[in-house]
């Protein structure tokens, strides 16, 4: 279950096509030259090649098959040979968003008890210069030029001789990488990847979308690119900050998709929030993408209808429904959203993520805050009817490496397997899709009633001046209440005291006219609200909350 045979298989299947294509900056711009000479591309038979020989060279390092690496960086060529180089080798490959900032990196690091680093010079330096804080980290590869200290460089290993070089060969529960969340509902936490969930990952992907080998696809999330060599799909990388995804230049992902004739792209709602808008303004089309997916939050309807009307007529926007611990879950189309569900998030009626993937199985059963050990425990809901989203199957993560009574909070044992708690809530419509109403942990419980954030917040997000909202709980001596904390649009942003009065008084008329948020109490405007590091989309309630708090002086 070694997703690098995929590879293998790609390499003698197709050893000439582009596997990778990483733009050469001050160059990918300039249409006057032709493609190879923009970009630095790997073929097939040289990521397979050079990904073998990285990890024999490792082998000759005499680093214990499943020593846990640090790999960081950047997008590139490097870092997808490197990621295969980890699978071949039977190490176990760390991956920490660089978004989440210096000290989490550092924790997060020191937690799993890193045995090596694999990164470019800058983290190299940065790695000496904290040495003890790493004492188990003996196995340090630099990627690029090597300045002060010791041990080998990735262009060395890559001269590795193969003679006697073997593809590790794992069992389905053997660790592959972890991966940390990014923090936006509590600490980052490094979820445990198992070989067999990448492998079920690129099967269960590749049958849903009906991907095919030959394929180009322009990703604006790393990882991605690992299911694309597996897949026989070429992967043009964009030049971007994957931090800051909203923050993209639209040029920068427009033009590789049309130089290219790129016919999938992946990439957060923010992201495409952008893109599409500036296709929009700008009458821009991109005729050969037939298939564009996006993930990490709910994806609006305004940015859905945008993206099909840029892209080729006869394709569709997907949404795929997940998280870091199991994933892909479920799916729906643009065209079922804007055709049936949008009108119903407006009204709402929670955000519809549509069917589970055939890999998944998936409960809902009544909301609980405490462990569930076993699933005898748990009590299962009618359709229509709210309650927290459970699932089971092989690309469901076991546990957390550095959370112990996380792992207990979020699975619940069933015989010899497990079901993984999504920390979602919502309900089944009768057609068996399931429709998200939120964070478990975001609800707002008042005296008389409980509010689910996207319902609630869609009726406020109907106003015409605001963007998004928040809801959160404050506490007004001892009584929970619901204040909601808007962020207008950048063109309809408040511009005097009066006129945030008048936009409060508009609000509260349009709260009390719903069922949904007539329990509102309180209305504040906030330039931007705080929003997650990897989509720029996830909203920090808990952060809103405490700032709510003491604004208000409750």
């Amino acid at each position: 279950m070694n997703v690098a045979e995929f590879l293998q298989r790609q390499a003698h299947q197709q050893p000439n096509a582009i596997a990778i294509a990483e733009p050469i900056k001050g160059r990918w711009r300039n249409r006057s030259l032709p493609l190879e000479k923009r970009y630095r591309c790997l073929t097939f038979q040289e990521l397979d090649e050079f990904s073998s020989r990285l990890a024999a060279g490792l082998h000759t390092l005499e680093i214990e098959q499943g020593a846990r690496l640090a790999l960081m960086i950047p997008p590139s060529c490097e870092f997808i040979s490197w990621v295969f180089a980890l699978f071949k080798a039977g190490m176990v490959a760390v991956l920490i968003d660089p978004g989440m900032g210096g000290k989490n990196i550092i924790n997060c690091l020191q937690r799993v008890e890193t045995e090596g680093f694999i990164g470019i010079s800058k983290v190299q330096a940065v790695r000496t210069i904290l040495r003890n804080k790493f004492p188990t980290a003996k196995t340090n590869v630099t990627v690029g030029r090597r300045w002060f200290w010791g041990g080998p460089t990735s262009n060395k290993l890559r001269r590795t001789p193969l003679d006697n070089f073997e593809l590790f060969k794992p069992e389905a529960a053997d660790p592959a990488a972890i991966i940390f969340t990014t923090g936006s509902t509590g600490p980052p936490k490094g979820v445990h990847y198992c070989h067999q969930n990448f492998y079920h990952q690129v099967l269960q992907i590749q049958e849903q979308y009906q991907i095919e080998a030959g394929e180009r696809d322009l990703p604006a999330f790393p990882l991605f690119g690992l299911f694309n060599a597996a897949m026989g799909v070429t992967t043009i990388l964009p030049e971007m900050d994957p931090t800051k995804p909203a923050l993209v230049t639209p040029q920068n992902i427009i033009t590789p998709i049309q130089d290219w004739k790129v016919t999938q792209s992946f990439g957060s709602p923010a992201l495409w929030e952008t893109v599409g808008r500036y296709c929009s303004e700008n009458d821009v089309t991109m005729p050969s993408l037939k298939r564009i997916l996006s993930a990490g939050a709910p994806v609006p309807p305004r940015v859905l209808q945008r993206m099909r009307d840029a892209m080729a007529s006869e394709g569709d926007m997907h949404t795929p429904y997940g998280a870091t611990e199991s994933l892909p879950v479920a799916t729906i189309s643009a065209t079922e959203v804007l055709g049936e569900t949008a009108a119903k998030t407006d009204a709402g009626h929670g955000t519809c993520v549509g069917a589970n993937f055939s890999g998944i199985e998936w409960k809902v059963i009544e909301i609980c805050d405490d462990e569930l050990g076993d699933i005898e425990d748990t009590t299962e809901v009618g359709s229509g009817e709210i309650g927290e989203l459970i699932v089971r199957g092989p690309v469901v993560t076991s546990h957390y490496v550095t959370h112990e009574r996380e792992t207990r909070l979020h699975k619940i044992k069933d015989g010899d397997s497990f079901w993984h708690r999504m920390g979602d809530v919502g309900y089944f419509d009768e057609t068996g899709r399931f429709w998200f109403c939120g964070r478990k942990s975001h609800r707002v419980q008042l005296l008389q009633k409980t509010l689910f954030t996207i319902p609630t917040e869609a009726i406020i997000n109907l106003h015409p001046r605001i963007y998004r909202s928040a809801v959160v709980k404050v506490d007004n001596q001892g009584v929970a209440e619901a204040a909601i904390v808007v962020e207008c649009w950048p063109d309809s942003k408040t511009h005097s005291p009066a006129d945030e009065q008048e936009l409060f008084h508009e609000l509260k008329q349009l709260a009390s006219n719903n069922d949904l948020t007539s329990m509102i109490t309180h209305f504040l405007v906030r330039d931007a609200l705080p929003v997650d590091i990897r989509h720029n989309a996830k909203i920090f309630r808990e952060q809103l909350s405490i700032w709510a708090q003491e604004k208000l002086g409750l």
